[in-house]
């Protein structure tokens, strides 16, 4: 799975893009429109859009999943959540 640059890492932080989204994904249609009319509402929507996205591929794998990040800082943030929950698996 590839994780585009609609997600990226500010502040130690994930952060979603929408307007980095693939034109052709249907799933944010109209996040611009609804920007203007509702800025909050809008922000809110696209971020849990984006964000269920790659949480429901990444856990549709059965055995296993190769994850590519396209942003430098989400691949450093995915290493030390993995480090994190390896360290929790162990105590």
């Amino acid at each position: 799975m590839i994780i585009g640059p609609d997600l990226v890492v500010q502040d130690d932080q994930l952060v979603t893009k929408p307007a980095a989204r693939a034109g052709s994904d249907k799933s944010v249609h109209g996040w611009r429109k609804r920007a203007k009319q509702d800025p909050e509402g809008a922000a809110q929507l696209t971020d849990r859009i984006i964000r269920n996205t790659y949480r429901t591929l990444m856990t549709r794998a059965t055995k296993g999943c190769f994850v590519y990040a396209v942003d430098p800082g989400v691949r450093e943030w995915l290493k030390r959540a993995q480090r994190r929950d390896s360290s929790r698996a162990t105590a």
